[in-house]
């Protein structure tokens, strides 16, 4: 089982830029994934907000994250890549910035497709991320591509 604990210790191993710019899961489920994030010293920008890139650090973890826990629980061996990605910055990122996915079903449908059909699949989920007062501070787009590893018959 994939779990927020899990997910944090993931990254300080293999993501480590994000762990040690304060990148967290909060709270991950079969719909939904959230990420929260500080605005601090190490994770700013001239601008005395956080820099884009932790922001889409944080956002590609809520789509991810999801896409793994659903990818685990096929028990079929499939491979996940990011190909595109797009965002929309609408206010300075400061305080707690929280991310969140929300589209798992949309992530189980087309994973049980890429098994039907032994046939690889695009998927774009989108992160929204808001301030303490829920303002949106951002929105971010990932184009996944899933695909069912070959193998041995």
């Amino acid at each position: 089982m994939v779990s927020a604990s899990k997910l944090n210790t993931f990254l300080f191993f293999k993501l480590p830029s994000a762990y040690w710019s304060g990148v967290r899961v909060h709270q991950i489920n079969t719909k939904e994934c959230v990420v929260k994030v500080k605005h601090r010293w190490f994770n700013q920008n001239p601008f005395q907000s956080m820099y884009f890139a932790v922001q889409a650090m944080a956002a590609e973890l809520t789509t991810g994250a999801l896409v793994m826990m659903e990818i685990k629980k096929s028990g079929k061996s499939i491979s996940m890549l990011v190909a595109n990605n797009k965002a929309t910055f609408t206010k300075k990122a400061t305080g707690v910035i929280t991310f969140t996915c929300n589209q798992g079903e949309l992530i189980h449908d087309t994973i049980q497709k890429a098994i039907e059909t032994r046939e690889g699949q695009t998927i774009w989920l989108q992160s929204v991320g808001v301030n303490q007062k829920g303002e949106q501070v951002s929105v971010m787009d990932f184009e996944w591509t899933i695909k069912l590893k070959n193998t041995a018959k």
